[in-house]
């Protein structure tokens, strides 16, 4: 597809579409809504495609200072934040002249500036319109389409495009820049699916809260304040913890895993019965329904759970995401591992139980935060790379306290192309990377993180403590662990121990991936 290109005398920036004395239709005739001779401003509201006609809302602001709001019909498109000024030559019509493109995001850019997008970039964006243009004699149609960018740096800015289909409004498109005025399609599944997993990523996290807060606070809920129901989802939610001894060993650690809410779609989607072991995201949606009942009438919580709990399968809300996207005006921030404590004070007026309901729905949020950090973290590298992210949280037992233990696996698999070019059958398995990152804090030894990699039976890792003593203390203790991961049957490389925190950034992490050392 093109980005159609200014004429010749027009300079090469972005700008507002030049239009002089067109006609507004006016849905409802309004005599005398503009003085004779007078003028009055407008601004549009919204825009909205009919057919090959164009649905807009103006606030119409006088010459008196009183506002109104009129809707007409154009057969141009007016990005919303259009600046007008109008005239009412009729009762049923406005003239207009387009004063000005209030805002970068309301201009519509006619070619791309390659030193913002490189040749290579991907761009995603939403049809706001779509027109068929004059048929020129001998040439093919040309459909001309306004496109919402929804990131880069341009995020928020409007498009310009020709193609030689119709592009649906509504949709959503990825695009690799070629040079200022061309684009070339990408296939939509999933550069779709990443951008409805990017979104409700961040709006996930600005709704979760840590999970251990309502954990300590089902540990303390009196008896004569919860039903019989409710003690029954309570007493299920929390005799499904884990405890340390219990995630020392492989069978406990894989029981935790699988019961941790990561994998409740999954079991879902493949006909399995969640309720026949624990699983934190299930329990907590049971519990959920067993709270909402007791509500009083007059609360506002049902919005918040509603939107926390969204559908129970995660592909199909992924899906459904897809026509619920909007224009976001900000890139999403990156996403950060471990998730940061977030807890959520009782607000004024709000009994124990709405309190509850709160910190439930906050904890279901911070899940899915998790589950969409997964998937936003899972596809192809640029160098070819298949990375796999699996990103959770399991709240263990620590003697009376309730532990958060964050985790990430990450899997690289090893370009196709690397690979040695014989037989298919002689082909060995391809080598494969994994990452295991670790967050909790644990009294007495306060927050740890870890990073560890395997390859090839080879083992590295770094480990940081945020207390002297217990960086110290683990300092001491690194040759016995050494000693016993080589017991295990590993080789060890780096095993260091640093005091603070690890440094964020994409380069921060162990960098041996597909280099043999010993060549």
């Amino acid at each position: 597809m093109n980005i159609p290109p200014l004429p010749p005398t027009v300079p090469a920036t972005p700008h507002a579409q030049a239009v002089s004395g067109e006609l507004l239709k006016l849905l409802t005739p309004m005599e005398g809504l503009i003085s004779t001779g007078q003028s009055a401003k407008a601004e549009v509201l919204s825009l909205k495609q009919a057919q090959q006609t164009f649905q807009l809302l103006l606030k119409v602001t006088l010459d008196s200072g009183r506002q109104t709001t009129v809707q007409a019909t154009s057969s141009q498109p007016l990005l919303q934040g259009t600046h007008l000024a109008i005239t009412q030559p009729s009762a049923a019509n406005l003239a207009i002249t387009v004063q000005q493109a209030v805002a970068s995001s309301v201009a519509t850019l006619t070619r791309i500036d390659t030193a913002q997008l490189p040749a290579g970039t991907l761009v995603q964006g939403k049809v706001l319109t779509s027109q068929v243009m004059p048929q020129v004699s001998g040439q093919p149609t040309v459909f001309r389409s306004m496109v919402s960018l929804l990131n880069t740096a341009l995020s928020g800015s409007t498009l310009s495009i020709d193609s030689p289909q119709p592009l649906p409004v509504g949709t959503l498109l990825s695009a690799r820049v070629q040079d200022a005025q061309t684009l070339t399609f990408v296939p939509l599944s999933s550069r779709q699916e990443q951008l409805a997993v990017t979104q409700q990523l961040v709006s996930q996290q600005s709704r979760q809260g840590s999970i251990d807060g309502l954990l300590k606070m089902l540990q303390n809920l009196p008896a004569d304040q919860a039903s019989s129901e409710v003690r029954a989802a309570v007493d299920k939610l929390l005799a499904g913890l884990p405890d340390v001894h219990q995630l020392s060993t492989p069978k406990g650690l894989a029981q935790a895993l699988a019961g941790s809410g990561l994998f409740l779609e999954a079991k879902l989607l493949g006909g399995q019965n969640p309720t026949l072991a624990p699983d934190m995201k299930g329990d907590l949606l049971k519990l959920i329904a067993q709270l909402t009942p007791g509500l009083p009438a007059n609360t506002n919580l049902n919005a918040i759970v509603a939107a926390n709990t969204l559908a129970q399968a995660m592909p199909g809300f992924v899906r459904s995401a897809l026509g619920m996207l909007v224009q976001v005006s900000a890139k999403p921030s990156p996403t950060t591992f471990p998730l940061p404590e977030r807890l959520l004070q009782s607000a004024e007026g709000e009994d124990d139980l709405e309190h509850l309901l709160r910190l439930a729905a906050a904890a279901v949020a911070r899940l899915q935060s998790h589950q969409l950090s997964s998937l936003e973290q899972t596809g192809m590298t640029s160098d070819g790379r298949l990375m796999s992210t699996w990103q959770l949280e399991i709240p263990m037992r620590n003697m009376q306290d309730i532990v958060p233990l964050q985790v990430k696996f990450q899997r690289e698999d090893a370009p196709e192309q690397q690979q040695p070019k014989e037989r298919h059958e002689e082909r060995p398995p391809r080598q494969q990377l994994w990452r295991v990152e670790l967050a909790f804090d644990m009294e007495p030894l306060g927050p740890l993180q870890v990073q560890a990699q395997l390859i090839s039976g080879s083992l590295s890792s770094q480990l940081w403590a945020e207390r002297p003593y217990t960086a110290s203390l683990i300092e001491s203790n690194l040759a016995a662990l050494r000693q016993r991961l080589l017991d295990s049957g590993l080789n060890v490389g780096d095993i260091d121990c640093h005091l603070g925190t690890p440094p964020q950034g994409a380069q921060t992490r162990l960098e041996q991936r597909w280099v043999d050392e010993t060549a």
